[in-house]
């Protein structure tokens, strides 16, 4: 199996999440996917938009029979025979379209045993893309590895929707860091008492350095293993330039957990016209800014050497 920068056994992991609906998650997914297959490297596609699974469409399939629902009855052993090719050479793909409608609300034993399924699976990289929102089974699937990706458009609304997503991630992770690892029982009782769903991350620090504060180091140094990466899609020409690297930095300001900023996609009304024909856009329109800046993201994540810049900052 191809490497793919991964220093830990098992794939390179990419949960894809993000506050809000909309804002292009299934089609940078799709768009990654295809173009790292492209690279040589096997991939796998995992759609978790559990109940609004839709990811096939953007592959320009049609929803496939086998998926994830012959894995959770136990009809196939592994997740991988779950998988099926694409007409993507070493692009494959695990589809949810055909779960039980209850598959949104999974038990906890199968969201489980399906996490470490997804770490196992032979692959180069996979990709998970995840439904809108702060549904504790997304922000779990989204903590599967040590860094995932969230995808916003430049509008405000997404950008505050993604800020909360960010938040609801990093409380999840500090909650869970706690819970695993052998912190004060008054930090224990403090943080993961029911009652407790209103504290924030700066919250969670004080209340471990007030009651064990020989804990806090090892609490910043674990959440800060954890890496945020940010595309910023549907880019239009009246966003400022900046804007990407302006949230990076206000999140590196905020956070223990570092982040960076891969890239911003422009908007392109192909795209759309691509999903209505059930055709790949990276295919269909492989020579536009759109694809060209999906690629240079692409490189960015398998350690490509990348393209030059598509775009500098005016000065």
């Amino acid at each position: 199996m191809l490497t793919s920068g991964n220093t830990e056994p098992g794939p390179e992991i990419y949960p894809i999440g993000g506050g809000k609906g909309g804002v292009g998650k299934s089609f940078v997914a799709a768009s990654l996917g295809t173009l790292i297959a492209g690279q040589g490297k096997t991939v796998a596609l995992i759609d978790l938009d559990l109940g609004g699974s839709n990811l096939h469409t953007f592959l320009g399939m049609p929803a496939p029979e086998n998926g994830l629902n012959r894995f959770l009855d136990k009809t196939v052993r592994s997740l991988e025979s779950a998988a099926v090719a694409t007409r993507i050479t070493n692009l494959f793909f695990i589809s949810s379209c055909n779960c039980s409608m209850e598959i949104a609300n999974l038990f906890y034993a199968q969201k489980i045993k399906l996490i470490n399924a997804i770490r196992k699976l032979p692959y180069d990289v996979v990709l998970i893309d995840l439904g809108a929102g702060t549904h504790f089974n997304t922000l779990d699937f989204f903590l599967t590895a040590s860094k995932g990706i969230f995808v916003c458009t430049p509008d405000p609304t997404a950008i505050e929707n993604a800020f909360r997503f960010i938040k609801a991630v990093y409380l999840r992770r500090l909650k869970q860091l706690v819970k695993r690892h052998d912190f004060n029982r008054r930090v224990k009782a403090a943080i993961l008492d029911t009652g407790a769903n209103t504290l924030k991350s700066r919250d969670i620090i004080d209340i471990v350095l007030k009651n064990d504060p020989e804990k806090e180091s090892f609490l910043k140094a674990r959440i800060g293993r954890f890496q945020f990466k940010m595309i910023l899609n549907q880019f239009r020409k009246n966003a400022d330039i900046r804007l990407g690297e302006k949230i990076k930095t206000v999140c590196n300001r905020h956070f223990y957990s570092p982040f960076d900023f891969l890239g911003q996609v422009d908007f392109d009304e192909r795209v759309m016209d691509s999903i209505y024909a059930r055709k790949l856009y990276v295919q269909t329109c492989p020579a536009t800014p759109t694809v060209l800046e999906l690629k240079q993201i692409a490189d960015l994540l398998t350690h490509t050497q990348p393209a030059p810049s598509l775009r500098q900052p005016a000065r």
